[in-house]
């Protein structure tokens, strides 16, 4: 299937689905890449080489990283076994086991933690709050990176936020030792043309932009306006319920969590203590 090349302006507008875009000041395939990413959940068979998997960590490596610590690590998973198992934890998502890898993104202290050991030294910092929440951060922007990277090379990917469903049981299946958890899945492959995904509008800059000092005053009328937008593309992919009803049903009891909701004991038991 041909795909029809979009100017800047059509591009940016299709983000927002804007029904009047205007050019951007400035643009470069950085931006394009950035702005055209959709989620993938049909993918070919075609194999990520190992040339190019090096390529996702250098450019996951790239991103910044607190006080140039480097507390995370990623297990590229390519067996398709213990992918299948993945899945089955994370929400018994098919396109776990239908693309050829899943990154699965930690926070890692174990490693500063054993540097502390072999000199004899105290690494009474790495058990605190902070400590948890730079691990986590920093796991995010090497996925994030490797992500937009990916889909630089017309790769397709999606994140596995269920990663976290199970955290005990994907700890044991990738041997994960204390101080080391899993924050984020990334599926990456091929698309599948026949997937046909789209790119899913957000809401209006004026909802999350703010100058100066936060402004809460205008947030229903952007909401209305983002309702009606992206109304089409839920009727696109034949998705019931408004985004609102989908928002609030996600975030409205413990249960729809699927088992997030027990991370707070979690964490200590994996190594990250949290005081």
């Amino acid at each position: 299937m041909t795909q029809i090349a979009l100017s800047p302006d059509q591009v940016v507008a299709l983000r927002y689905r804007d029904p009047e875009p205007t050019a951007p000041a400035e643009w470069n395939p950085v931006l394009h890449v950035l702005h055209d990413h959709r989620s993938v959940r049909r993918y070919l068979p075609d194999p990520i080489s190992d040339e190019v998997l090096r390529l996702l960590i250098s450019a996951a490596q790239s991103a910044p990283t607190s006080s140039n610590l480097q507390v995370w690590s990623v297990i590229a998973v390519r067996d398709p076994e213990r992918k299948a198992r993945l899945a089955t934890l994370a929400g018994d998502q098919e396109h776990i086991r239908q693309a050829p890898v899943l990154l699965v993104w930690t926070a890692d202290l174990a490693r500063l933690r054993g540097l502390a050991a072999d000199r004899g030294v105290p690494l009474d910092g790495a058990d605190y709050l902070e400590s948890s929440y730079v691990a986590f951060l920093d796991a995010a922007l090497a996925a994030q990176n490797a992500l937009v990277a990916a889909e630089s090379l017309g790769l397709g990917t999606v994140y596995i936020g269920a990663i976290r469903n199970n955290p005990e049981q994907v700890a044991a299946e990738l041997a994960l030792p204390p101080g080391v958890f899993a924050v984020v899945g990334l599926v990456v492959g091929t698309p599948d043309p026949g997937e046909g995904a789209r790119v899913k509008p957000r809401l209006p800059q004026a909802a999350v932009l703010h100058e100066e000092v936060y402004r809460a005053d205008a947030r229903h009328a952007h909401i209305a306006e983002y309702e009606s937008r992206i109304a089409a593309f839920y009727a696109e992919q034949d998705l019931a319920h408004s985004w609102s009803e989908r928002v609030l049903t996600r975030l409205g009891s413990a249960a729809a969590l699927h088992g997030r909701d027990r991370l707070r004991d979690q964490l200590p038991a994996q190594g990250f203590p949290l005081h």
